[in-house]
């Protein structure tokens, strides 16, 4: 399965689109949209590719693949809709294929109960022990998109 536009357009709503490297609010040197810049780059001035709009979509696209494979990976018996896959993907993206491995929203969506997965995911929202507003909605908008084939 791959990231929908809306899924795109929910990660770029609350990443941010960044032409140059900045710090989040976590303190990690980011570029494009939400892409960590590792130590092993030489920083901030060898990201001029990502000055331009198709810079930055191509690193996103390339970002989404290691989550697209790894969340399919994860949830192999899992059955998901394209609004739950695209949801999940945002949450993935902001903490990690790590944190989302050893999460309970996990265990909950492979027993079958994605319900109480997304009440728990609606808990992730501090970063460095404070809750964030920011991700609050983040949270919230995901959640949204995970039941919108309800409507």
């Amino acid at each position: 399965m791959k990231t929908s536009g809306v899924g795109i357009d929910l990660i770029k709503h609350f990443e941010g689109v960044y032409n140059k490297p900045y710090r989040c609010p976590a303190g990690y040197w980011t570029v494009g949209v939400g892409h960590l810049i590792t130590r092993d780059v030489l920083l901030p001035d060898k990201w001029n590719f990502a000055h331009s709009e198709l810079g930055v979509n191509e690193l996103l696209r390339k970002d989404l693949l290691r989550f697209e494979h790894g969340l399919s990976r994860l949830l192999l018996s899992v059955p998901l809709r394209q609004n739950e896959f695209d949801a999940l993907i945002s949450f993935c993206f902001n903490l990690g294929l790590g944190c989302f491995q050893r999460s309970t929203v996990r265990s909950a969506l492979q027993r079958g109960n994605k319900e109480r997965a997304i009440d728990v995911l609606l808990s992730y929202c501090r970063s460095q022990g404070r809750v964030l507003r920011g991700l609050q909605l983040r949270r919230a908008a995901e959640a949204d998109l995970f039941f919108s084939h309800i409507l």
